[in-house]
């Protein structure tokens, strides 16, 4: 026993003595231009120029590392997208700590005052997302945000601006950490490419997010201003295709004091042309579809903040989105089987209407005094109206030349109001552990009215109201602690969900209720300062939307009738990734795996129409499909070559299997047969963006980009490449950009199908995706900068004030 207590005094005695003899040396790093704290730098400790030791740091830009050696130090800090930092720290007798607090360069070059977009994007993986800092190579891709979203890894975007994330469009866009009641695909053809800072991938998100998304969620987060003085920018820019389209947008800070006031101006306008064709193989029937949007669309925002004082900020702005649009739609049916009964048919229609959209938001923040500490809260309203006045002219000759012509129209009225109130609370118990929490109350009310003339349509069912209606009440709470190479973030979200649907004021109603937890875990593990492993797993939920729920025409063909499911069930996943993160000494690769359960998919469906004896007459709609499973992968380089050529290679494959009925047309009895099909989907798509810059103020450009064909339940999707070309060129000291980019070089982008199912066909759409972009960004003002703290929400980050959202 003596022995014992002896060997246990000594072993104390000596970490004691090594305790007195090792050093410790801590600090904290930001970004040089306005202190922001920054998170996950890599910071290393080397001697004669071998690694020691190292870390990240922390959300706050925290770092510390201990049980050093006494002795002289290097010490290396980098960061995607900014100037390596070396130093030196040195431990002695009389001196066992060193702080080092660094303000880190970015690699762009910097104006006094003005945020300076940089030139080339950059990637990293974050505890719990992928961020995309968007340099001039990607705002140089077109005037919109969507233009620029097919150059990001993993994110897609179709002919009709629809995005999809890992090969699937059940994906959540947030801007600035916000929902909207605008359609993603609308709202980011309005937003310019140059004010856009940050694209997040979250594709795992936590429990601390809303629950929506299969595939997770893009936010789009928005250059932000709070420089004292005044400044401003505005960029400007002519898309070259079919006809000419235009863009501009016009941004405005100034701070004094204590107050600073933001606002902005955007305005895109031109016209845009599809051109498509189907052919049914069975019957020999073609139908030709010739599609133009006129569009017009606004953004003006207005706002303020004011600091109270060093630990109350409150903040206020609005938000006005207004469009007008006229659509025309051309179709030509033939019928070359010879059918004396059958018609020609030749239809013209016409969509016009305007939309508006008026947000209003509140938020208050305080800061504790320990540093991290926060409570926020934040009230937000959005009242959206949308009218449509649809007209058709349809014209239909039989084989022997008599005709007939019948003109009617339609009009369909919405309105969305959206209310949110949240609170979100942010605790560093200490050093190692975080605790965060919060509640939310989200309530949703939708009117929708139709009236049509058509005289086919029985005299009951010409006029019909549509509302749809949700109240969702949630709470979270996620905990989180941070070892030497270890750490975890354990979470759940409780929500009540309630949906009510009336048709024709309760003829017919719908409703569900249920109360859903959704946990979520993350476990990161740093193999070394340059190697980085994360496991996550979320449970997440897709519901069905208005316009997948709601009775009604939502558009219409001779041919096709598109109708939405008011008996849709929500979609729920339950998601596993696994990622890991290589920082380079010239850039970083990242990689990921998932693996995805799905049960009661929501999909389209295409069915014979019921009501049509010819048995040519489609029904577009959607339904829930059995349970589902999927996986994939991405692969993502950002490697800086030489000093005036670097590569941003990715590669992604999702795989999901899909199970379904689908409908088998017999010809000979013009009668429909359900069949129960299962295939397995796949997609891979490939990117390469390269950039070189022979001259500090020329730069070029080369983007090309692979998606493979795709088996789906009911057709084949054929592949889609191209290639595009472009170049910038900066003057007046930096302040001003030109830049030029040649899209779609060879025309090889169409969408084209094989369809089986519910009868043989064959189709192609093709739109403007030749073009040439002409662009031009110049800034103006400034002054000395001081970050004004502000929570954007859903993004638990403070950033400056101001932007476009």
């Amino acid at each position: 026993m003596k022995l014992k207590f002896f060997l246990l005094a000594l072993l104390g005695v000596m970490a004691t003595a090594q305790a007195q003899n090792s050093g410790t040396i801590s600090g904290k790093i930001t970004e040089k231009s306005n202190n922001a704290p920054i998170s996950y730098a890599t910071v290393s400790i080397k001697d004669n120029g071998k690694v020691v030791s190292g870390v990240n740091t922390d959300d706050n830009g925290d770092f510390t590392i201990k049980n050093l050696a006494l002795k002289s130090y290097t010490i290396e800090i980098q960061y995607i997208g900014f100037r390596k930092y070396i130093g030196s720290a040195i431990l002695s007798e009389n001196k066992k700590t060193a702080t080092v607090n660094v303000g880190l360069e970015e690699e762009a070059t910097q104006l006094k005052g003005v945020n300076i977009v940089a030139e080339r994007s950059t990637m990293e993986q974050k505890i719990d997302r992928k961020v995309i800092t968007v340099g001039k190579d990607l705002t140089t891709a077109g005037a919109s945000a969507s233009d620029i979203m097919s150059n990001i890894p993993s994110v897609n975007v179709d002919q009709d601006g629809k995005l999809s994330l890992r090969g699937n469009d059940n994906v959540r866009v947030l801007i600035d950490g916000r929902p909207s009641n605008i359609d993603p695909a609308q709202l980011l053809k309005q937003i310019p490419s140059t004010s856009i800072k940050k694209i997040e991938l979250i594709t795992n998100p936590s429990a601390k997010y809303n629950p929506e998304g299969m595939s997770g969620i893009i936010n789009i987060i928005l250059h932000k201003n709070a420089n004292t003085g005044f400044n401003g920018s505005y960029s400007g820019g002519i898309t070259f295709g079919e006809t000419a389209k235009y863009n501009q947008s016009l941004d405005l800070n100034y701070k004094t004091g204590k107050v600073n006031f933001f606002g902005n101006a955007g305005q895109n306008f031109g016209t845009y042309f599809n051109d498509g064709r189907i052919t049914r193989l069975d019957q020999d029937v073609n139908q030709k579809l010739n599609i133009s949007n006129e569009n017009d669309n606004y953004l003006y925002k207005v706002g303020m903040d004011y600091l109270i004082n060093d630990h109350n900020t409150l903040s206020f702005y609005t938000n006005q989105n207004k469009s007008t649009g006229e659509g025309n739609v051309i179709t030509d049916i033939d019928y070359n089987n010879g059918d004396p009964d059958i018609m020609n048919i030749y239809q013209k229609s016409r969509y016009q209407g305007p939309n508006k959209t008026g947000t209003y938001n509140l938020a208050y923040k305080h800061i504790f005094k320990k540093e991290g500490h926060t409570l926020d809260f934040e009230g937000n309203y959005s009242d959206t109206k949308v009218t449509q006045n649809a007209s058709f002219d349809t014209q239909t000759t039989r084989p022997d030349n008599t005709a007939n012509n019948i003109i009617y129209s339609d009009v369909i009225g919405d309105q969305r109001k959206l209310s949110t109130i949240n609170v979100d609370y942010v605790n560093p118990l200490n050093d190692k552990t975080t605790l965060e929490a919060g509640a939310e109350a989200r309530v949703t009310r939708t009117n929708n009215d139709y009236n049509t003339g058509n005289p086919s349509v029985p005299a009951a069912n010409q006029i019909s109201n549509y509302t749809y209606d949700t109240d969702i009440y949630s709470a979270y709470v996620t905990f989180g602690q941070k070892f030497k190479k270890f750490s975890y973030q354990l979470g759940t979200r409780f929500e009540s969900y309630k949906v009510a649907a009336n048709l024709n004021h309760g003829a017919t109603k719908f409703d569900d209720d249920y109360i859903t937890l959704y946990p979520s875990a993350y476990l990161t593990y740093n193999l070394n300062e340059k190697n980085v492993l994360q496991l996550s797993y979320s449970r997440r939920v897709d519901r069905p939307s208005l316009e997948q729920t709601k009775p009604i025409r939502e558009f219409s063909t001779p041919l096709v009738t598109s109708y939405g499911n008011p008996e849709l069930r929500p979609q729920f996943t339950n998601s596993v990734e696994v990622n890991y993160t290589k920082t380079l000494e010239k850039g970083s690769i990242t990689a990921g795996i998932f693996v995805r359960s799905i049960n009661d998919q929501i999909s389209r469906t295409l069915s014979p129409d019921p009501n049509d004896a010819s048995g040519y007459k489609q029904i577009l709609s959607f339904t829930n499909y059995d349970n589902n499973s999927a996986y994939g992968f991405d692969v993502s380089l950002n490697y800086k070559i030489t000093k005036w050529w670097d590569i941003q290679p990715s590669i992604d494959f999702s795989s999901i299997k899909q199970e379904g009925v689908v409908f088998v047309f017999d010809p000979a009895t013009s009668t429909s047969s359900p069949l129960q099909r299962s295939v397995t989907t796949s997609a891979f798509n490939a990117r390469m963006n390269s950039n070189f810059k022979p001259t500090k103020r020329l730069s070029f450009l080369l983007f090309g980009f692979y998606r493979g064909p795709v088996n789906e339940i009911q057709q084949q999707r054929k592949e889609m490449y191209k290639m595009d070309i472009g170049s910038r060129y900066t003057l007046l000291d930096n302040k001003m950009n030109i830049s030029v980019r040649f899209n779609d070089v060879f025309n090889t982008m169409r969408y084209a199908f094989n369809g089986i199912y519910p009868y043989p066909q064959t189709g192609q759409f093709t739109w403007e995706s030749q073009t040439v972009y002409l662009g031009l960004t110049y800034n103006f003002g400034g002054a000395k900068i001081k970050n004004l703290q502000r929570k954007q929400r859903e993004d638990n980050t403070n950033k400056g004030g101001g932007g476009m959202f």
